[in-house]
């Protein structure tokens, strides 16, 4: 029996089914959890019970160590987990090992390595598409991972890219790829070819959830923003200088640092530079623009920065922020505030713990609602069910490779990463979704490179695939022993009984030998190409 044939006639083995009961994950680094993170989760999920109490919305049942397992390691470590952490959680015995699990891959490598990915393609979605900017921004993510390894907290981050010197030599370095004794996130103002414009529409969007651009030509009539304003924050660039070096890239020249003003293109009108709020800046001695814009876009006061980056860091736990969309939080016809005392209130805490980002993300993923399942039918309101989120390119690629025993290390090399390595081809293919996570999308050509693709296709063959052959070749395992390692392998959590005697009866009858084995295979890429793979829930 062929592999698409049996993954047709056996959709009961790949379906959604109820996890068996487990436990949780292993004990990663000595990182005892935090219990400020532990009172702000509780401060959570006190103000959503009330509004849910409030609108009699009744949340979900309690998500599986299972289904928490998965999900945890997706949105805190970019990929599922491994065989060996899946049954070292399921048998911790600790009634807060959920806790001591978040904790613990918020200081694991995995966790900065994934954040620089959300990141990167926050700051930099140039490279998806550009070579020229994804050979650069080798720099860019070095640096960011220097950032997220040292827990830097996220307004000293936010400055020095925003300061950070624009200058030939800084370009030289960029074009070494960061030169590794001191990256730089240079990359971000040649992917935006150092226009004021394009640099304030990213700033905006990014750090302050505006979308400024919208003004940029002319006063929109749903806006809340004018074409000044846009244009008062684009002229704190207005003193870098580039020159263009072929085909249409740019680098930069030199900054004029007291140069803080800009010409509207089209009219004769010249504006200052001016925060979004409406004041004006307190020009300091031999202090540049940016610097200036810096200080204020992060300082405490900020009625943005703070509270466009919690709903960040909500949207990416949840798939959904407090407002939504994230990058329109100052308001308009398509925005949608989901909690706006929730969104306050973490943002008043954000900016009293100092911008700590992994104590945000600890307290997030300590609460209930975090925690809640995705099962269940028909609308959710206010986070009262766990949405299902499509996995973004790099998530499904590492996935694959945890499946199969890639290790993390293979997956942090340059070169394997880049360079048209097989995970730069995979994403080459899959790319990074546009749409929200909540709204997934699929093309054909995805499908069959599940299905059919070179690196499934190794990973699914019992001659070449690391964990098929451990699997295949263990003399103390039965064919039920085997079936529940590939279904932890991949959806890390043991089989139900159905799906253990659908999988059983399938084996039973391939016979032995070179059958037997390829049999198991078929089995193990059926599980690869489900929704249950390939999703979050």
């Amino acid at each position: 029996m062929n592999r698409v044939a049996f993954w047709l006639i056996a959709g009961g083995l790949v379906a959604l089914a109820t996890p068996a009961v487990g436990a949780e994950v292993p004990k990663p680094a000595a990182a005892a959890p935090s219990a400020d993170a532990a009172a702000l989760a509780a401060r959570i999920d006190q103000l959503l019970a009330e509004a849910w109490a409030a609108k009699r919305i009744t949340p979900a049942e309690p998500a599986a160590d299972t289904e928490f397992l998965r999900r945890v390691y997706l949105d805190l470590a970019g990929r599922i987990p491994t065989v060996a952490e899946t049954r070292a959680f399921l048998a911790d015995q600790r009634t807060d090992k959920r806790r001591h699990l978040v904790a613990g891959l918020l200081h694991r490598p995995t966790y900065a390595r994934h954040l620089t990915t959300v990141w990167r393609h926050l700051l930099l979605p140039e490279a998806d598409t550009n070579p020229q900017i994804q050979f650069v921004g080798i720099g860019f993510e070095s640096w960011l991972r220097g950032q997220f390894d040292k827990n830097a907290p996220y307004d000293q981050l936010v400055r020095d890219l925003l300061t950070t010197p624009v200058d030939q030599q800084t370009a030289m370095r960029g074009f070494n790829r960061g030169a590794t004794d001191a990256p730089t996130p240079i990359a971000y103002y040649l992917a935006k070819e150092g226009k004021p414009e394009n640099l304030a529409s990213a700033s905006a969007r990014v750090f302050l959830g505006l979308r400024l651009e919208c003004a940029q030509c002319h006063d929109h009539p749903f806006a809340t923003w004018t074409r000044d304003q846009f244009w008062g924050l684009a002229a704190f660039y207005a003193g870098i200088r580039t020159q263009e070096r072929g085909e249409g890239f740019f680098v930069p020249d030199k900054e004029v640092l007291d140069r803080r003003e800009l010409s509207i293109p089209g009219t004769d009108r010249v504006v200052q530079a001016t925060f979004p709020d409406g004041t004006d800046p307190e020009w300091k001695f031999k202090v540049g623009p940016r610097q200036t814009l810096a200080e204020w876009l992060t300082g405490k006061e900020n009625p943005y920065f703070a509270r466009a980056a919690v709903n960040r860091v909500w949207a990416q736990l949840f798939g959904i922020g407090l407002v939504e969309p994230v990058d329109e939080m100052a308001g308009g016809q398509d925005t949608v505030v989901h909690h706006a005392q929730l969104l306050d209130e973490l943002a008043r805490v954000f900016v009293a713990h100092k911008f700590d980002l992994k104590y945000l993300l600890e307290a997030i993923a300590s609460t209930r609602a975090y925690q809640l399942s995705s099962r269940g039918r028909g609308p959710a309101p206010l986070f009262s069910r766990h949405p299902l989120r499509g996995l973004t390119g790099e998530q499904l690629y590492d996935s694959l490779a945890a499946a199969t025993g890639q290790s993390d290390a293979v997956a942090d090399d340059q070169f394997f990463r880049f360079n048209g390595g097989p995970r730069q081809e995979f994403l080459t293919k899959f790319g990074q979704q546009t749409s929200r996570p909540t709204e997934y999308e699929t093309s054909i050509i995805q499908a069959l490179t599940l299905m059919n693709g070179g690196f499934v296709g190794q990973a699914t063959s019992p001659g070449r695939s690391e964990l098929l052959t451990a699997v295949l070749e263990a003399p103390f395992l039965t064919d039920r022993g085997r079936v529940e390692t590939i279904y932890l392998a991949t959806l890390s959590r043991r089989p139900t009984e159905k799906e253990m005697e659908r999988a059983v009866a399938f084996l039973d009858k391939t016979g032995t030998g070179d059958d037997a084995k390829k049999a198991v295979a078929d089995v193990f890429w059926a599980l690869l190409n489900s929704a249950e793979f390939v999703f979050n829930h």
